[in-house]
Formats: C-alpha cells, structure tokens, sequence
C-alpha cells in the first residue's frame, strides 16, 4: 500500500546518529576498543595478521570473540555493522538549527572512522549485506523504496557506501548511490509534514518547506554524490545515462547542476587521454537544463554560465553549436544570444579549433546570421548593434538588420543607442545610412538650456559634422532637428562656430565637390540657427538670473561675453546685444552689484 502511495508518514522520530547521547558512536567506539591490539601484544604476531582485516594503522584486528557471537563474527565486523545500521537509519530532521548541525557533524565523524578501517573479504560482505538489507527493508531504512518527505537525506552515507563497494560490487554501488539521490523535502509535488506531529508542523514555511538550516549543505553532498558517481561512470555509457536521469530528477539547484556540469567537462577531457564523448554530451546536456532554470531568473554566474556552454558545445562539435543557436530561445536572451554566443563562434579561435571547410563555415555563419536577425527583431535595443556586426559579410542579412533598425528607431529605440549604431555605419563606410540614423537620433533627443556637459553633447557634434560633410543639403535637413531638440546656447554656438568654418560638402560623396564657397548667415539654413542660438542665450540668461548668487557673478559676466560673439555674426547683431543689455539693467535692477559688473563690461 505504500509503495502504491509512493509516501509513508511512518519514520523514526529520534535518530540514533545525531542524538545527544550518540547510542551508535557510543557502541561503535566500545566495540572497536574490544578488538583494539596494543603495540606490545601486536609484537609477534605479524605472521597471524596478514591474513586478517586490519585498520590501516594496523591497531584493530578480528580478535576471537566469545561464543556468543555467529560464525564470522568480531567486534570489528560488528562494530561496522552497527555503524551501518546507524547510518541508514531512517530518522526525521529534528527541528533546529543545533539539532540539525549535529546530525550532520555526528554523521561525518562516524564515516570518517570507517574510512581508517581497511575492508578486507569478511568486511565487504557486511558491506554487501547491509546495503542490500537497505535498499530492500521497509520504512525504518533512508535507503527503502518509500521515505518520509522530512528523513533525513543519505547522500554523504550513499557516497561513502558507493566508493567502497565500487571495486566488489559495483551493480551494487550504483544501484545504492542513485537511490540515496532523491532530496524529498525539495519535490513541490510532495505531500506536507505528517500531521500527527503537531510541534514539527509549527516549523513550516507556509506550503512550501520546512525549516531545514542545514539545507545548502545537504544541497552540496547530494551533488558531491552525483560527481563521484559521474567520475567513477566515465567510458560506460549506460551508467552515465542512468546518473544524467538521476542528477536531472532530484538536484533543484542550478548551481549545483552548473558544478556538475562543469566537472563533467572536465573529467572527459583530461588532458591524458581522448575527449570521452558520451561525457562531453553529459556535460552539455546540465548546461543546457542550467540555461533553461536560470533563463528567467536573475543569476549573477549567468555570463560565465552562458561562456561556459559554448566552450562545452564547441568541444562536442559543430553539430551541437548549430543546435544551441536553432534554439537559442529557450537556452538564451537575445542579447546573450548574440553578444555572446553567435559572437564566439564566429570568432577565428572557434573556426580553427572545430577544424571547418569553407562549406562548415558558411553553414554555421548562416545560423548566426539568421540568430542575429531574429534577436534583432525581439530586442532591437540590444541586439541591432551585433546583428549588423555578425551579417556584415552577407549584403541580404545586412540590408534586412538595416531596416530592423530603422523600424524600431520611431519607437523603441533611444538617441545613445542610434547614435552608437550611426557611427558604426559611419566607420563602416555608409554614410548616408549613419547621416539617416543620426536624424532620428535626433528627434529622441532633448537637451535644456542647462545640460552644457551632457553626454549626447559630442553625439551631436558629431551628426552635425556628419551632415556638413555630405554636403548643403543634408546639413539643411538636420538643423531644423537641432534647433528643435537643443536647447543649450553654448553647444549651438559651438555647432554654429563650425558650420561657419569650412565648405559644406568639401568631403562629399562620389567625389561630389560644390564651389567652394562658405555657407551665408543671412540665409537658411543657418540664419535659423544663428537666430536660435541667440534665443537660447537671452533664454538661459534670464533663467540663470532668477536664482543666482555673488559667488557666481564672475562666471555669469563670462557667459554675457560668448553670448555676445553670437549676436556679433548677425548682421545687425550689435545693435540687437546692445537692446539685450539695456534690457536686462532695467529688469534687474535692483541686482545693483552685478549691474555695476555688466556696465563695466558692455557700457
């Protein structure tokens, strides 16, 4: 019935390991004491020993015992027996933070006694015994069919069971080590506390788990269980399927999946031997379920994991890159997608460590051409930039993120991020196409009269140039979008001061050259400009007014004086500074100190 169920409530409540009076390692201890050989008695008899179990330090032996005991039995083998029994005791995790820790350390310290004794014959069949007694007895064993969901797990026993029973029986081994990897109190599937131990209920977090501390410690010895079981699997690939099956069923950490991943990885390739494949394949395969886990959650290891895979994927073959970029959407995020994974294995490193003809290469490339057109399409913002950089060799995949990004500039896209694909373009020789991306830039884009240091500054300098160079006509386009979006006098006099330097178009396209001549300020384009940028002065000038102080007198009377080269290039603009200035005296007049300042200055 239980095993139809498949859950019991039914488990030993106090555990012998972890209880404070330690019946087990007390027994244990005593019974080792009983076959403990002195130097002075061992004298003599190294004959009569060769042939017995002994400890590694060869202090205990299997002295005769006293008749009581069965045919084949001392107080070593029993001594290991006890400790066994102890060990796979099925127990519940007693509440507590101390509690817990004991059981666990209690645990340790009685496997760590085993460890010094050496198993000859007589002690592997107790071993063997044992574990079959386990795997096979009913409840009251943590290695039985069915547990309760709060026993305390057998990961840290499993491990020490496996690598001693690996060499004599290792059907055994495995078979002991992949049921002690299940980790109940995780299964969200699992039925909640048993109810007739009302104390312990109190303990649970609201339909979820209960209160284990010692929890990520657990976590970690049912992953060092699975390592050990992977390690000891390499070459047999029906073993390592079975532990993949386990690993993926029972360990909920990403983490711990990405650990084992990672030592699988390395474990196949040594350095000693050929890569195992069958292992490489393990170790993508927890790559892959680590991708999907932490796709949508937040994980500050998620760059290194998403590096890591496509190492491991390049080491499996061409065939397993192809297959991660088909789907990269259920492993990674669009930008992760190109800025990482398409980018590496376009990269020469990767071509020339998977050995590629010119055809393998093109395949490939053609897979992240078609990833980066797709990210580009999802996330425009982050992935445009790479999409272009990985199609570059290809006109259609080019043309096609080209337009991607001019369909998503009206909406999704911010200046910073046009901006840095405009001067992409530029550097890649599209002109025109950057000079295009540059005016919606700058339609995004809003700078006010006090934003002088502003990071877009240069941006725009730089569009304006862009403009200028291809000639009149383009530079008459992008103005209006200046004046418009800034606001700020000291970069309009700076766009102004240089559009009045040199020819428009001096640098233009297909050889393209104009006559020579200075663009006029009196006419269009630049008249508007001249006449914003003038604005833009009276404008920030009357706001700097409103809150200034004396400390700032000096600095103010600075900036009246660039102000007044502005108006000094229009034709009449002496006479319309002059205005200026007797307007601001009057309005401000009662700004006596600073008045004084401006009449010394401009009269």
């Amino acid at each position: 019935d239980l095993l139809h169920r498949g859950v019991t409530s039914i488990t030993n409540l106090e555990g012998w390991v972890g209880h404070p009076l330690d019946p087990i390692g007390t027994l244990f201890s005593s019974l080792m004491e009983a076959c403990r050989v002195d130097d002075e008695s061992f004298h003599g008899f190294s004959d009569f020993t060769e042939n017995m179990g002994q400890c590694k330090s060869l202090e205990y032996q299997h002295l005769p015992a006293h008749k009581f005991l069965e045919e084949g039995e001392s107080y070593l083998t029993l001594a290991v027996e006890v400790a066994l029994i102890g060990l796979g005791q099925q127990r519940i995790m007693p509440d507590g933070l101390y509690a817990q820790e004991k059981v666990c350390r209690n645990e340790e310290q009685l496997i760590s006694k085993l460890q010094e004794i050496e198993l000859d014959d007589t002690l592997v069949k107790i071993f063997r015994k044992q574990a079959v007694f386990l795997l096979e007895a009913g409840p009251y064993s943590g290695l039985g069919e069915v547990i309760h969901r709060e026993s305390v797990p057998m990961h840290t026993f499993a491990k020490y069971l496996f690598t001693s029973l690996l060499p004599h029986d290792a059907e055994l081994a495995y078979k002991t080590a992949l049921r002690a990897m299940r980790l109940l109190v995780l299964e969200s599937t699992a039925p909640s506390g048993d109810m007739s131990r009302p104390h312990h209920i109190a303990s649970v977090v609201p339909n979820r788990y209960p209160r284990w501390f010692t929890l990520s410690h657990i976590e970690s010895q049912q992953c060092e269980l699975a390592s050990t079981m992977l390690t000891a699997a390499k070459g047999d690939v029906r073993r390592l399927e079975t532990v993949l099956e386990s690993i993926q069923k029972n360990i909920h950490s990403s983490s711990h999946i990405f650990k084992l991943a990672q030592d699988a990885f390395k474990i196949a390739t040594l350095m000693d031997s050929l890569p195992d494949i069958t292992l490489l394949k393990v170790s993508l395969e927890l790559g892959l379920q680590v991708m999907r886990m932490t796709l949508s959650t937040l994980n500050w290891r998620r760059r290194e994991m998403v590096r890591w895979l496509v190492t491991c994927a390049t080491e499996v073959g061409v065939y397993a890159l192809d297959s991660i970029m088909q789907n990269w959407f259920t492993l990674f995020t669009p930008t992760e997608a190109t800025s990482i994974v398409a980018t590496t294995v376009m990269s020469n490193s990767t071509i020339v460590r998977l050995h590629l003809d010119c055809h393998q290469q093109e395949k490939l490339a053609g897979s992240a051409r078609t990833l980066a057109l797709q990210c580009a399409m999802k996330d425009p913002q982050n992935c445009a930039l790479s999409a272009l950089t990985l199609c570059e060799k290809d006109h259609i995949a080019f043309e096609t993120a080209y337009q991607i990004v001019l369909d998503a500039a009206t909406t999704g896209m911010s200046y910073s991020q046009l901006f840095t694909i405009a001067r992409y373009m530029e550097h890649r020789g599209y002109p025109m196409r950057a000079y295009k991306l540059a005016t919606l830039a700058m339609t995004h884009l809003n700078l006010s009269y006090n934003q002088d240091t502003h990071p877009a500054i240069n941006d725009v300098l730089w569009a304006c140039a862009l403009s200028h160079s291809l000639g009149k006509n383009e530079l008459a386009a992008i103005i209006p979008l200046v004046v418009k979006s800034v606001k700020c006098a000291t970069v309009l006099s700076d766009i102004l001061r240089r559009c009045t330097l040199t020819t428009p178009g001096m640098v233009g396209l297909h050889g393209r050259r104009n006559s020579g001549k200075l663009m006029s300020l009196d006419k269009a384009p630049l008249r508007q400009l001249l006449d914003a940028t003038i604005g833009a002065y009276i404008n920030t000038t009357h706001s700097r007014l409103t809150h200034i102080s004396p400390r700032h007198y000096s600095e103010f009377i600075e900036f009246l004086s660039k102000a007044r080269e502005t108006f000094l290039m229009a034709h009449d603009g002496h006479i319309q500074f002059t205005q200026f200035i007797d307007n601001l005296k009057q309005i401000y007049k009662g700004k006596k100190k600073l008045m004084m300042l401006v009449r010394e200055r401009f009269g």
